[in-house]
């Protein structure tokens, strides 16, 4: 999720943890752990935070963020995306897209016609998947693989999509 302020969303607080301030804190990272390594992190209302994990729990970590000190103040941060800026992140490799970078970007058909504008990028687990918005249409759900999107073109800030045989007709815009 990208902040229109150049941040890119990195975890977010799941709630507290203990009875002295520590967070459940979910990573989106690709590396977990490398969340910490990204501090300070800021929040969408731009209140900044310094972080060091606790410990490791399933699927999430225990950390303590500055300023935080008591279960209520950890309870009260619940659902609280952490942000960092996105030129303090390492550049993606080949083939490798933030998903703040794809956001916006026009999708066009290989034949050239408008299928409407990246919204969001899903992970439900099996694999990412574009979630395009077309003006007047219902969304269309795009599986984001190599056979359905042949070409991500950052610079010219579109992509060219091949949607499977079944998904909706190009948008008439």
């Amino acid at each position: 999720m990208a902040d229109p302020r150049g941040l890119v969303c990195v975890g977010a607080i799941a709630g507290g943890f203990g009875v002295q301030g520590e967070v459940r804190l979910k990573s989106f990272c690709a590396d977990p752990a490398a969340i910490a390594d990204y501090a300070p992190l800021v929040t969408e209302d731009g209140r900044g935070f310094g972080l060091r994990i606790t410990r490791t729990l399933s699927g999430a970590f225990a950390a303590r963020l500055t300023g935080v000190s008591t279960r209520e103040q950890a309870e009260a941060m619940k659902g609280t995306r952490l942000y960092v800026p996105r030129d303090r992140l390492p550049n993606p490799g080949e083939d490798e897209f933030y998903h703040a970078d794809l956001i916006g970007l026009a999708v066009l058909d290989t034949g050239g016609a408008a299928l409407g504008k990246v919204r969001a990028v899903l992970d439900h687990g099996a694999g990412d998947i574009l979630e395009i918005a077309r003006p007047g249409r219902p969304d269309l759900l795009l599986p984001f693989t190599r056979a359905a999107v042949p070409t991500v073109d950052l610079a010219g800030g579109r992509i060219i999509a091949d949607p499977p045989e079944g998904l909706d007709a190009p948008a008439d815009d």
